[in-house]
């Protein structure tokens, strides 16, 4: 029953939220940008391609995320869609490690100026076109400026894991 007392949440629990929205498997990217601050990146599942003409994409950052400064500051950044082969990747760019750290400990090169992650099975390279309030996120809209295909098959996440599509 919920509570009566001013200021006290009414509605689904965070938790059951989050739990609900977990039962929605995605693929899982890393989020690069470098600027004159720095660069870094963050491991993210809250992204989609948003419209064909022009070609946007839409990444959802944590509005504590340490990669969203430089995002702002340099108005570009990259997808990285990592491959099922990648997990230690993406549990570093979800770690708290410095953000100078992550890009230091994998391969990666640098195209339109935004670190670009070796061996993803895709990557876009975005310009940022608009930033929204999204409650405790922020979204970024970018503009595709370059792409690619790599190969392998994807990394998931569902119910708060990692996994890995069968073999074939």
């Amino acid at each position: 029953m919920a509570s009566s007392e001013p200021g006290a949440r009414r509605g689904p629990s965070p938790e059951l939220f989050r739990e609900v929205f977990g039962r929605f498997a995605t693929g899982v990217a890393v989020i690069t940008a470098a600027g004159t601050t720095g660069s870094g990146g963050m491991t993210a599942n809250a992204l989609c391609s948003l419209s064909l003409d022009p070609l946007l994409t839409l990444v959802c950052f944590a509005n504590s995320a340490r990669t969203l400064p430089i995002v702002e500051e340099t108005s570009r950044f990259a997808v990285n869609i990592l491959s099922a082969e990648q997990r230690d990747v993406a549990r570093l760019f979800a770690s708290k490690a410095p953000e100078s750290d992550k890009l230091a400990q994998v391969p990666h090169q640098l195209i339109c100026g935004v670190p670009v992650i070796s061996g993803v099975i895709a990557w876009a390279v975005c310009e940022l076109r608009e930033l929204l309030a999204g409650g405790d996120h922020t979204i970024a809209i970018g503009e595709v400026i370059e792409l690619a295909l790599g190969a392998g098959e994807p990394l998931l996440w569902f119910e708060g894991r990692y996994h890995q599509l069968p073999a074939p």
